[in-house]
């Protein structure tokens, strides 16, 4: 792959290293402003533009073997103005095909012979398997020319073997039990940007997906169950009348359904009674399809009002083995996260119509669907439920790369971790990295933000992408007050869900929605490196008061909160948003009121890391 090597765009020359305006946009960048496609004000452009495609998927899965064998129909559109005359293809299961590059080991008896291409037809004119490249997850061909505006058809058959071990994000989760990601041949992202996205799927970074919409019918023997992206088209065909009702009853009440409860499983009457049942779905205007099944899941159901002006209700579904007594509440916690995302964190109605959180063996999201572990914790069990789930807004609904960009989402699904916990359970602070962002800051792993997500290493694969990003995020809701924050943020997403933001169009778009242009602030948190470090370093005694002095080491411009000691014990806070450090340099001055003696000073507060503590407390004579 390519990298880009990512500099530091600025250094420490005179005294308001804060406010240097400007951000350095890479040439690519540039080029889409020239071309119309994005616009320095945050907005898509006026000739913006992105392809799309309707998929038809037929599969068969057979749980015992593992067996995976389907048909993929898409009808690609070329919506770009460029005439295309290649395309290429993702096969994500080749991730564990013998011989792939990848990020993690897979155990020997998990490697298998990757995707077989059965056939594979464009525009109904047989294309030889012989003539297409395949490297690792990537594929391509040459193709008659596509021009602008205009579609082809494509059709290839297929087979492979789901793995049964070394789960990345698929597999099987127990005997019985499967998550089915990433399953189906697909064709990749062209962009304004890149062109075509080439990158390699390894098994780290995650995934860059067009717009799309698909019908699927899926086949599993009787008595399995599937809970998959998008809307069961024909509960009536494949359950038992009772569990169709019960799950049409769920889309409807507030309370919740148990939809497959112990009975049903010990009498084993739940699906039609037939060898085989064909599940059919529909999803429009998602990035992706997964599916999940199993013959043995407790199915707990509830939904709300996520829109109160449409009266829209999204439905909530808990999909789990019965021996896992923390995902009893699961569905309560899924529900909770929902209503936050809707009422009060971003505060954007639920995009879908549906949510399920599906007992597996990772920690990932897909569109409408969730596969989270069992946890040992309740508050783990709140804090990965609300992080999983909030990545429904980003980046689903948002679109983002994130193979190149992955602190566009994870971020945000970090900060509605910490904001949208309490609400679920109000003594709870979640410190979710924190602390090793402020250990590692300065290290040799700790390289900007923008850094593209295959270029991290060590350390800085985990803060990058989810703390440093969400203190970000959270810094700038501080300076600008929620309302204002929250008018921001729906700016950008009214202005990109659905399409592929990147991250100027962020930046640009957070200075329009807001009215201010933050491009101060932006530039050393997300460019910038360095180490996190504030320290108190004065305390000096005026007439009507203290003139504290505050030094900055970390180049980055952080929230001040102090606390106060009097000598007569009682304690007082005194906190100032990253706006302090604007038009300062590494040291502040901020002048206190009181006609009451200080006797220490302490600086620090939870969503502040601080890689040195020696600077942290300061005795006033």
């Amino acid at each position: 792959m390519k990298k880009i090597m990512m500099l530091s765009l600025f250094s420490v020359i005179g005294l308001s290293v804060f406010a240097q305006q400007g951000l350095s946009v890479p040439a690519d960048f540039q080029q889409a402003y020239a071309k119309g496609t994005r616009s320095v004000t945050g907005k898509p452009g006026p000739k913006y533009w992105q392809n799309t495609a309707d998929y038809d998927l037929k599969v068969d899965f057979e749980p015992v073997s593992g067996l995976l064998k389907g048909t993929v129909d898409v009808i690609y559109k070329n919506q770009s103005p460029d005439t295309l005359k290649e395309v290429w293809f993702k096969l994500y299961p080749n991730l564990y095909k013998d011989g792939s590059p990848r990020s993690f080991k897979v155990a020997d008896k998990d490697l298998s012979e990757g995707v077989k291409i059965g056939s594979i037809a464009i525009n109904d004119k047989a294309v030889a398997t012989e003539s297409l490249v395949i490297d690792g997850t990537n594929m391509h061909t040459s193709i008659a020319a596509l021009a602008p505006g205009k579609s082809m058809k494509v059709k290839i058959s297929y087979q492979y073997t789901l793995n049964k071990g070394s789960h990345n994000r698929t597999g099987m989760v127990d005997e019985g039990s499967y998550f089915v990601a990433y399953f189906f041949p697909r064709i990749a992202v062209y962009d304004d940007v890149d062109g075509w996205n080439k990158y390699p799927y390894l098994g780290d970074a995650e995934f860059y997906n067009d717009f799309c919409t698909f019908k699927a019918a899926v086949t599993v023997p009787k008595d399995y169950v599937i809970w998959a992206t998008g809307d069961l088209m024909n509960a009536k065909n494949v359950f038992q009348k009772r569990i169709a009702d019960r799950l049409a009853l769920a889309e409807q009440v507030d309370s919740v359904v148990n939809v497959i409860d112990m009975n049903d499983l010990k009498n084993n009457d739940i699906t039609k009674n037939q060898e085989f049942n064909t599940w059919r779905f529909e999803a429009k205007n998602v990035t992706d399809f997964v599916f999940a099944t199993s013959n043995h899941y407790l199915w707990k159901s509830s939904s709300l009002i996520v829109d109160p002006k449409t009266k829209r209700r999204t439905r909530v579904d808990a999909a789990f083995n019965p021996i896992h007594k923390d995902y009893y509440e699961v569905v309560d916690f899924a529900r909770k996260s929902v209503d936050a995302m809707s009422y009060k964190f971003p505060k954007w109605p639920f995009p879908y119509a549906h949510e399920t959180v599906f007992d597996g063996l990772d920690q990932m999201e897909y569109p409408m669907m969730v596969n989270d572990n069992p946890v040992d914790k309740r508050e783990n069990g709140i804090t990965l439920t609300i992080h999983e789930i909030f990545h429904t807004m980003f980046p689903f609904y948002m679109g983002i790369n994130e193979t190149k960009y992955g602190w566009m989402d994870e971020g945000w699904a970090t900060i509605g971790e910490w904001l949208n916990s309490p609400l679920i359970e109000p003594t709870m602070v979640d410190l979710y990295g924190i602390q090793p962002t402020g250990e590692t800051s300065g290290s040799k792993d700790d390289t900007p933000v923008m850094t593209l997500t295959p270029d991290l290493k060590g350390s800085g694969t985990f803060t990058n992408s989810y703390p440093k990003p969400a203190l970000g995020y959270l810094y700038v809701k501080d300076y600008l007050g929620d309302e204002l924050f929250t008018k921001a943020l729906h700016h950008y997403i009214e202005a990109w869900h659905g399409k592929h933001p990147m991250p100027f169009d962020f930046f640009y778009s957070m200075n329009e929605g807001s009215g201010k242009n933050m491009d101060w602030f932006w530039k050393p948190w997300f460019f910038g490196e360095g180490d996190i470090d504030l320290g108190i370093t004065g305390a000096d005694k005026t007439a009507d008061g203290y003139v504290f002095k505050v030094e900055n080491k970390s180049l980055k411009p952080l929230p001040v909160d102090l606390t106060l000691t009097y000598e007569d014990g009682s304690v007082e806070k005194l906190h100032k948003s990253i706006g302090i450090w604007q038009n300062a340099g590494q040291v502040v001055s901020i002048p206190f009121k009181t006609d009451k003696k200080i006797k220490r000073v302490m600086i620090g507060s939870t969503y502040v890391p601080d890689k040195n503590e020696y600077n942290n407390v300061l005795t006033v004579n």
